[in-house]
């Protein structure tokens, strides 16, 4: 769960349980467990290739990239290419790293 709450599949998840509860109906049970499989196979997708940690850590890079020229507005060019090798070879070592790193 989110700070902000559930996310849109948890949502669904739960509409279709509600749903499924109310009628006990076999449609509303497959759908339920339609949405389910689905859910669990985006989590499953999402642990094997690591998608959501790769956009996790290019998101962090492209911010510290952007917070070091915020706060050295009048950085050389030198300078700005150092702290953009740096930042990406910090990525790609996650990147890596990921690849070594436990599914569950």
């Amino acid at each position: 769960m989110s700070a902000m709450g559930m996310t849109n599949a948890q949502i669904f998840q739960q509409v279709a349980l509600l749903r499924w509860l109310s009628s006990q109906t076999d449609e509303d049970r497959m759908i339920l467990a339609t949405v389910t499989g689905v859910q669990v196979g985006r989590e499953l997708l999402n642990r094997f290739t690591g998608r959501d940690k790769v956009d996790a850590y290019k998101n962090e890079c492209i911010l510290n990239i952007s917070e070091f020229l915020r706060q050295n507005p009048r950085a050389s060019q030198a300078d700005i290419n150092a702290e953009v090798e740096k930042r990406v070879l910090v990525f790609a070592s996650r990147v890596k790293a990921l690849e070594s790193a436990p599914i569950f």
